[in-house]
């Protein structure tokens, strides 16, 4: 399976964009369509949808919270995330979590 649409690979980690729905229901991760879509409970203030969205990223892809970093988009819905580490190591487990839930 190729890298997803959401995903793009670096030098010293991935990039990954990523659509927030802060204040849902339940928290959620979906890819769907090329697209990855995160759903948090926090509000959004104060950075608490974004600590939220990076802690969703982590639990589902299994990677310390301290790898990530919103680098774009902080107070925007549409958020890019970087993500440090070895990239085809993070790649292959995005790529894995997406065979399981997307």
């Amino acid at each position: 399976m190729s890298d997803p649409g959401f995903l793009r690979r670096g030098a010293s980690g991935v990039t990954v964009d990523v659509r927030v729905q802060p204040r849902a229901r339940r928290a959620a991760l979906e890819a769907a369509d090329g697209a990855l879509k995160a759903a948090v409970t926090a509000p959004p203030e104060d950075g608490k949808a974004n600590a939220a969205v990076v802690a969703l990223l982590a639990e589902a892809w299994r990677l310390p919270r301290s790898a990530f970093d919103v680098v774009k988009g902080r107070t925007a819905r549409a958020k890019t995330v970087r993500i440090a580490g070895e990239p085809a190591a993070i790649a292959d487990r995005i790529v894995g979590w997406m065979r399981t839930h997307g």
